[in-house]
């Protein structure tokens, strides 16, 4: 395989459940050494979260791929020196523990960086690391609900709903990992690292494009609009006879062609309906009309003449069928990551196609502890400190059978 993009970076994650691990695993897939460092005991609490097999957390393994578990032990004084080895040689730090937490554990950003002036230190938090609310939990529902998300999210006249997947917490990871690389670049023509300071909260509003443009232009705040679009129509959800289809006529061209499909000839030479914008403002009126058109086909059916006819559309897929999707298999993007008790554990594939430096397809989540004897080892730790390390519990290491397995 060609070399990695990111091959001789080093990365120290101390991270909890989801947005320092996604980043985590971004850089991981670029191919950098990844340790992260857990408490022994239980771990990253996402170990904990089912469904299991056989003893580990399923979507632990998918979502820490790619790199090695060091249980250490932070609180204890010998654990803290097990750390500051880490660091010294590391190039990225990511950490996600409530602000102030690595402050008094001694490893606040200034302590570190008297350590290694080279190192990068991301923080991760729910509200950012100064603030009124920078001392309050900060989980992506809760952001979700701050930053906008919940008040657009929904049918209209339904409760506020979340979206579905953890998007705060996905979205902190990716401009956490981006970040990293950008002040790995400026490292390289400065030789000094940087705090960078990354929130979900500020993450979600990032995302607030459309509704930032209408409220900043007009003064007007969006609401829910189920699958519809804030500015433009028909750009939404469509119930059929066997169940729903997504389609956008936000074109001339295309809003012509579905006119055509759908038998609505009329619409089409209705001047009022000519421009998106317009057909969004009469939404209310011509969505049902649309509806009963779309109502009379099979979503199958549908989606292939629509496509025949240049309009984009989709249907609504359940992840049982993204997960076996024809597309996604032809493009080689789910791929089988090797554990040692649990054979090969299916991944999501990275989107992120490279000609020259492909993502690394490695392993699959390590168990706790499995690496800690060879990271300490490469950290310049001799056989009996780290029995030592161990007897004292700062650290716990994995014990390997004959078999590779890590218990």
């Amino acid at each position: 395989m060609d070399q990695a993009s990111l091959s001789g970076v080093r990365v120290v994650e101390v991270g909890v459940f989801m947005a320092a691990p996604f980043a985590g695993m971004q850089l991981a897939d670029l191919g950098a050494d990844v340790v992260k460092v857990e408490p022994p005991g239980r771990g990253d609490p996402a170990r904990q979260v089912g469904p299991y097999l056989r003893g580990e957390g399923s979507a632990f393994v998918r979502l820490n791929r790619n790199k090695r578990s060091v249980a250490v032990d932070l609180k204890h004084p010998d654990g803290k020196v097990v750390l500051t080895r880490l660091l010294t040689t590391a190039d990225v730090f990511l950490q996600n523990l409530r602000p102030g937490a690595m402050d008094a554990l001694g490893f606040d950003y200034e302590s570190v960086r008297a350590l290694n002036p080279r190192l990068v230190y991301v923080s991760l938090s729910g509200w950012g690391q100064d603030g009124p609310r920078a001392s309050l939990p900060g989980l992506d529902v809760m952001t979700q609900a701050r930053a906008g998300l919940m008040s657009i999210t929904g049918e209209p006249d339904g409760p506020p709903a979340k979206v579905g997947v953890p998007l705060c917490d996905l979205t902190c990871g990716l401009y956490a990992a981006l970040a990293a690389l950008a002040a790995l670049r400026a490292r390289d023509a400065s030789g000094e690292g940087q705090h960078v300071d990354v929130s979900l909260f500020e993450s979600a509003v990032s995302m607030g494009i459309w509704e930032a443009g209408r409220y900043f232009a007009t003064g007007e705040v969006g609401g829910r609009l189920g699958s519809a679009h804030q500015s433009t129509a028909p750009y939404q959800a469509f119930a059929t006879a066997d169940g729903w289809v997504t389609f956008g006529a936000v074109t001339p061209r295309s809003w012509v062609a579905a006119c055509d499909v759908l038998g609505l000839g009329e619409l089409a030479d209705d001047p009022r309906l000519a421009d998106a914008y317009q057909r969004q403002l009469l939404r209310a009126e011509l969505s049902p009309v649309i509806e009963r058109a779309t109502r009379g086909w099979r979503s199958d059916y549908l989606v292939r003449a629509l496509e025949k006819a240049g309009v984009p559309c989709a249907p609504i897929a359940d992840y049982a069928e993204v997960f076996t999707d024809d597309h996604l298999g032809e493009r080689g993007y789910y791929w089988d990551a090797p554990h040692p008790t649990l054979g090969e554990v299916r991944q999501l594939g990275s989107p992120m196609r490279m000609s020259a430096t492909p993502p690394v397809r490695g392993r699959a989540g390590p168990s706790l502890g499995a690496d800690s004897r060879e990271v300490l080892r490469e950290a310049g730790f001799a056989m009996s400190e780290i029995e030592r390390l161990e007897a004292a519990g700062a650290v716990r290491c994995g014990a390997t059978d004959r078999e590779g397995r890590t218990e």
